[in-house]
Protein backbone atom coordinates (compact mmCIF):
# COMPACT_ATOMS: atom_id res chain seq x y z
CA UNK A 1 0.00 0.00 0.00
CA UNK A 2 1.46 3.34 -0.91
CA UNK A 3 1.90 6.15 2.11
CA UNK A 4 0.66 9.48 0.88
CA UNK A 5 3.14 12.06 0.62
CA UNK A 6 2.76 15.14 3.24
CA UNK A 7 2.68 18.69 1.21
CA UNK A 8 5.37 21.19 1.65
CA UNK A 9 5.55 24.31 1.80
CA UNK A 10 8.22 27.60 2.93
CA UNK A 11 7.24 29.81 5.81
CA UNK A 12 7.84 33.73 3.88
CA UNK A 13 9.47 34.81 6.86
CA UNK A 14 11.95 32.24 8.26
CA UNK A 15 12.50 30.69 5.01
CA UNK A 16 12.49 26.97 6.62
CA UNK A 17 9.54 24.01 5.03
CA UNK A 18 7.35 22.43 7.06
CA UNK A 19 4.54 20.68 5.88
CA UNK A 20 1.23 22.51 4.88
CA UNK A 21 -1.16 21.08 7.47
CA UNK A 22 1.49 23.09 10.47
CA UNK A 23 1.23 26.53 8.84
CA UNK A 24 -0.93 29.49 8.79
CA UNK A 25 -1.99 30.41 4.95
CA UNK A 26 -2.82 33.48 3.83
CA UNK A 27 -4.48 34.08 0.94
CA UNK A 28 -5.39 36.93 -1.64
CA UNK A 29 -8.28 36.98 -4.28
CA UNK A 30 -8.83 39.24 -6.53
CA UNK A 31 -11.31 40.47 -6.28
CA UNK A 32 -12.35 39.80 -2.15
CA UNK A 33 -9.12 40.95 -0.45
CA UNK A 34 -7.16 39.04 1.58
CA UNK A 35 -8.16 35.75 3.44
CA UNK A 36 -6.31 33.60 7.01
CA UNK A 37 -6.81 29.59 6.10
CA UNK A 38 -9.46 30.26 3.83
CA UNK A 39 -9.97 30.69 -0.11
CA UNK A 40 -8.59 30.42 -3.34
CA UNK A 41 -5.77 32.59 -5.43
CA UNK A 42 -2.14 33.72 -4.49
CA UNK A 43 -1.39 32.39 -1.21
CA UNK A 44 1.70 32.69 1.04
CA UNK A 45 2.17 30.55 4.16
CA UNK A 46 3.68 31.54 7.82
CA UNK A 47 4.84 28.85 10.31
CA UNK A 48 2.70 28.90 13.32
CA UNK A 49 5.62 30.46 15.62
CA UNK A 50 6.19 33.42 17.47
CA UNK A 51 8.91 34.88 15.88
CA UNK A 52 8.04 34.59 12.83
CA UNK A 53 4.58 35.90 13.24
CA UNK A 54 5.62 39.07 15.25
CA UNK A 55 8.92 39.66 12.66
CA UNK A 56 9.16 43.49 11.87
CA UNK A 57 9.81 42.54 8.05
CA UNK A 58 6.22 40.26 7.99
CA UNK A 59 4.15 43.10 6.02
CA UNK A 60 7.11 43.70 3.31
CA UNK A 61 7.14 39.95 2.87
CA UNK A 62 3.31 39.39 2.88
CA UNK A 63 2.72 42.23 0.25
CA UNK A 64 5.85 41.01 -1.72
CA UNK A 65 4.50 37.12 -1.89
CA UNK A 66 1.11 38.25 -2.50
CA UNK A 67 1.88 41.29 -4.81
CA UNK A 68 -0.76 43.47 -3.05
CA UNK A 69 -1.12 46.19 -0.15
CA UNK A 70 -2.30 44.68 2.67
CA UNK A 71 -4.73 47.10 4.70
CA UNK A 72 -4.43 47.46 8.79
CA UNK A 73 -7.77 45.50 9.15
CA UNK A 74 -6.37 42.72 8.07
CA UNK A 75 -3.22 42.82 9.98
CA UNK A 76 -5.26 43.60 13.35
CA UNK A 77 -7.39 40.37 12.48
CA UNK A 78 -3.79 38.46 11.73
CA UNK A 79 -2.50 39.76 15.33
CA UNK A 80 -5.33 38.59 16.79
CA UNK A 81 -5.24 35.28 15.33
CA UNK A 82 -1.60 34.29 16.12
CA UNK A 83 -1.61 35.83 19.98
CA UNK A 84 -1.83 32.33 21.07
CA UNK A 85 1.25 30.88 19.54
CA UNK A 86 4.34 29.16 20.88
Amino acid sequence: MMRKRSILRRCISCRKIFDRVDMLRITYENKSGVFINSGIGRSAYICKTKTCAKDPKLKKNLQRALKTNCDHTFYEAFMIETQNYE
